[in-house]
């Protein structure tokens, strides 16, 4: 029997209380002044942090790191929500049910919830475990298709289980154990990853490097000169994609979704008007990285799709996975990155991607190096893709655990 068996077996034999939200804490909406986003609130360097939904992780650890992002002006400060070092935040709005303890001083946005008054005695980190949970199950009857928004009111019905404090804290420790452990696991993993992602890019770019004498009929080409036509797509809104229809790709998936090459779109319209078909290169001409922008990806399906905007369609009489290869060298990402300026959007255009050089051989010669790739791709993935399934199913066993550990029987005589 562990140390938590034989305290629920002392403290809660028959069970433990679950209590509504708004009997056990106080809590008020943060809030900012409008109109929002103004320069005079908004971006003061010297003002003080400004938490918004997106600041708050979805770990287990519940801290809230500092900030430096977002700082509002004095004047902004007297007419928003302090929220003082220690405080819990729940994100209510969005990405609904991360919870926050907060480590500095500051100023939250309306889509974040306060903890202002616990009335009870609560481990700060057990509350924020079981809230965590408890938005797991709610969040499936969350209000708004893309926006997900759960009110105050609505929470203040939630159900949560309030053992002994003894029990709260051996609990927390135990679970504060376990993440430690699933983090250097999972650190572990992460390094093997970006390892064997290091060692596929080095063999590919070597193959595409420089060909010299070995291979006389080499030539090396801009995309203006082996394009036969390139063009933009038209825009396709996020609202315009659909379950059925026309399959089609917008420029976020180019980075998000696909790699090399793919076969099948994930998405779908009835909405497009610019096309492309099997053997198309296409490049995501709008970013936030000059790192990565334009990145491209052939697709290698067979129906006609259509291309959003801010994507550059490519049509060629090459290999088309030769050229997704040699567009993918950290050679080729250099001249896409060249003359890009870092801001928060980056942008690359048709004159542009028509002056990237790249080796071109023979057809024949092509297909043998595509073979090779494929190859050497399909053995490295199938380590890559094992990798993150390794990574997920330990955060799955930290889950599993979490709610069991979580999970009490209710004790029924108790008056909540």
């Amino acid at each position: 029997m562990t140390k938590l068996d034989k305290l629920i077996a002392e403290l809660c034999p028959d069970g433990v209380e679950y209590m509504s939200m708004d009997k056990v804490c106080d809590f008020r909406r943060g809030s900012f002044p409008q109109p929002y986003g103004l320069e005079q609130w908004y971006d003061d360097i010297n003002g003080a942090p400004f938490v918004q939904v997106y600041d708050v992780d979805d770990g287990d650890n519940f801290a809230l790191a500092p900030t430096t992002k977002r700082r509002i002006s004095k004047l902004a400060q007297e007419k928003s929500v302090f929220v003082p070092t220690g405080s819990i935040v729940i994100t209510i709005q969005g990405t609904i049910g991360r919870v926050a303890i907060t480590q500095y001083d500051s100023f939250v946005d309306r889509t974040l919830l306060i903890i202002t008054n616990m009335k009870m005695e609560i481990n700060k980190k057990f509350f924020a475990h079981v809230v965590k949970q408890k938005f797991n199950h709610e969040k499936q009857f969350a209000r708004g298709s893309t926006l997900k928004t759960i009110t105050k009111e609505e929470l203040k019905d939630f159900e949560i289980p309030l053992p002994p404090l003894a029990i709260q804290r051996e609990i927390v420790q135990v679970l504060d154990n376990f993440t430690e452990l699933t983090a250097e696991l999972t650190a572990e993993l992460t390094a093997e990853l970006t390892a064997r992602k290091k060692q596929y890019n080095y063999y590919r770019d070597m193959l595409l490097l420089d060909f010299g004498p070995t291979c006389p009929e080499v030539e090396y080409l801009t995309l203006g000169e082996i394009a036969t036509e390139m063009y933009r797509g038209s825009g396709i809104k996020r609202d315009e994609i659909t379950e059925t229809g026309t399959p089609c790709v917008r420029y976020g998936e180019i980075y998000t979704t696909y790699n090399v090459w793919f076969d099948t779109c994930v998405s779908h319209t009835q909405a497009g008007t610019k096309t492309f078909e099997h053997g198309d290169v296409l490049f995501a001409i709008t970013g936030e990285s000059v790192e990565d922008i334009a990145k491209s990806c052939v697709y290698m399906g067979n129906e006609k799709c259509f291309a959003g905007g801010d994507i550059v369609v490519m049509k060629h009489n090459q290999n088309p996975k030769y050229l997704g290869y040699a567009l993918s060298t950290a050679n080729a990402q250099m001249q896409k990155s060249k003359g890009k300026v870092k801001s928060k959007v980056v942008h690359s255009s048709v004159p542009a991607l028509k002056e990237i050089v790249i080796p071109i051989l023979p057809l024949e010669e092509q297909a043998c190096i595509v073979e090779i790739l494929d190859r050497f791709d399909a053995l490295v993935n199938d380590i890559i893709n094992g990798l993150p399934a390794e990574i997920a199913a330990r955060q799955k066993q930290y889950e599993y655990y979490r709610d069991k550990l979580l999970t009490f029987k209710k004790n029924t005589e108790a008056v909540s």
